[in-house]
């Protein structure tokens, strides 16, 4: 059995949902990546070394739990990186169509990696890094949404 599980996103930035689905992944498997993606078909406020950077500092207190950034193919990421498990955050229902679609096109592209979802603490379903980099722009309190650390970069990229 592969106990190593990999988690991607853009993480942009990274918020108290991740932070929580990091958290029950770390208590699953043995080994857990946060594979930071770079994502080019977006444009991130924050650099592929500033949300590696953020994303390591958040999560220095999981033993099992290790950050790199990834510039290719989900499935070849997680081939490098010894994983066999894809793990996905579902936040409400229309999350689930296009992780499904996500599911289905990795398993196709590479059948021994299994997609695992999880769900996060009902305080944070609501939370998306898209909403956080509004609010912070817009100067409003994002302090019960991530880390103080992110919270505070967020101030800096919009001051």
């Amino acid at each position: 059995m592969n106990t190593t599980a990999i988690y991607p996103g853009t993480f942009d930035p990274i918020t108290d949902g991740h932070l929580d689905i990091i958290a029950r992944a770390s208590r699953l498997f043995e080994q857990v990546i946060v594979a930071v993606a770079a994502n080019q078909g977006k444009t991130p406020l924050f650099t592929l070394a500033e949300r590696v950077a953020l994303a390591e500092q958040v999560t220095a207190q999981f033993h099992n739990v290790s950050i790199i950034g990834f510039n290719n193919l989900l499935v070849d990421c997680a081939k490098e990186q010894g994983a066999g498990v894809v793990i996905r955050g579902l936040r409400a229902v229309s999350d689930f169509e296009y992780e499904f679609q996500l599911a289905g096109m990795n398993r196709r592209l590479s059948p021994e990696l299994e997609t695992l979802f999880l769900t996060p603490a009902e305080q944070y379903e609501f939370i998306s890094s898209s909403m956080i980099r509004e609010i912070a722009k817009l100067k409003g309190d994002v302090s019960s949404f991530v880390p103080e650390c992110v919270e505070k970069q967020l101030h800096q990229k919009f001051s």
